[in-house]
């Protein structure tokens, strides 16, 4: 199930769309995939890598992790926000 998409997302033209896996949710930007958070188990927890769509870059550091699959989310999101300077 996806979270509500974030206000800071909302507010430029952005939305959360579920992926082809259940693990794998799509940050879309004006209609368009731009990128992908992937939530995978950890060693007991959950992490959430962050891709750009168009060429595979990975934006998170790789370095977090949290107690559920959902708080891994909002964590890439996090992330995504920082990187994108939002």
């Amino acid at each position: 199930m996806l979270p509500t998409t974030p206000e800071w997302l909302t507010k430029r033209d952005g939305s959360l769309k579920p992926g082809l896996r259940d693990y794998i949710t799509i940050v879309a930007v004006g209609g368009q995939p731009n990128y992908r958070l992937e939530v995978r188990p950890a060693g007991g927890q959950f992490t959430c890598s962050v891709t750009q769509a168009v060429n595979g870059r990975r934006l998170d550091d790789g370095l977090g992790r949290s107690a559920t699959a959902a708080e891994a989310l909002t964590g890439g999101l996090d992330q995504l926000r920082h990187n994108l300077g939002w």
